[in-house]
């Protein structure tokens, strides 16, 4: 099996963003799993959410531990799926394993082909899922909803990140704040509109509460993933 062969090297590994490039290595040296590095999550949403499907084992590149396949027994190679219903997933990203417990990030997935912040499909109904994942495991105030530009992410599979915001923000995120809404589903509206008012021909969009009652959301042409949420945790 793929992880029983190479696995134990990414054990050692403490940096976390090596270790995410040596995951993503192991899911696509398989040459009977082959697959773009940039399609890993659609594949994960096509194959490795029902654990009773024939060939599971042999479909999924990431199983989810409660599937028992041979060689699976880590958190770095397996899927740990948080909640999901007809058109969403919630699954815990690779950034969490080897981090203290409070560490939180999660990533929320459509089940559909929606290729990212670009894509005209993309779903209102996303933001609320994300955030009503997001309110059961990070408290309210610190919760950041989180997706990247097309030029700053790896996958083409649009992707919420559930983070937490970094702490004394408020200057560095004063230019970036594009209004505040009241109803989660307007948050691809309004992106849209002030990216255009801004001549943004890509951004990133960021979603938090807003002290003044609703949310905000905040517009960047980086990775507000990286710009201003706590992404990878300070390993113990």
């Amino acid at each position: 099996m793929l992880a029983s062969r190479l696995l134990n090297p990414c054990r050692i590994l403490r940096y976390p963003t090596i270790a995410y490039l040596c995951f993503l290595f192991l899911l696509c040296s398989e040459t009977s799993l082959a697959t773009n590095k940039s399609d890993i999550l659609l594949e994960i949403v096509q194959n490795c959410l029902d654990v009773k499907t024939i060939n599971y084992c042999q479909q999924c590149r990431a199983p989810q531990l409660s599937a028992n396949c041979s060689g699976i027994s880590s958190c770095s190679s397996s899927i740990e799926v948080w909640a999901e219903n007809y058109d969403f997933v919630a699954i815990r990203d690779i950034k969490m394993c080897g981090c203290p417990a409070d560490f939180v990030h999660g990533l929320v997935l459509p089940k559909s082909l929606v290729t990212g912040i670009e894509d005209d499909r993309r779903p209102d109904e996303i933001w609320q899922f994300a955030w009503n994942i997001a309110e059961q495991r990070i408290p309210i105030q610190e919760i950041a909803l989180a997706v990247n530009p097309k030029s700053k992410r790896s996958q083409n599979q649009l992707h919420v990140h559930l983070v937490r915001l970094k702490p004394d923000l408020n200057l560095k995120l004063e230019s970036s704040w594009v209004g505040t809404i009241d109803n989660l589903s307007q948050v691809w509206r309004l992106a849209s509109q002030a990216a255009k008012a801004r001549q943004l021909t890509e951004y990133g969009v960021l979603v938090s509460q807003s002290p003044q009652g609703g949310y905000r959301v905040a517009l960047t042409s980086d990775s507000p993933e990286g710009e201003f949420t706590q992404a990878i945790c300070t390993r113990q």
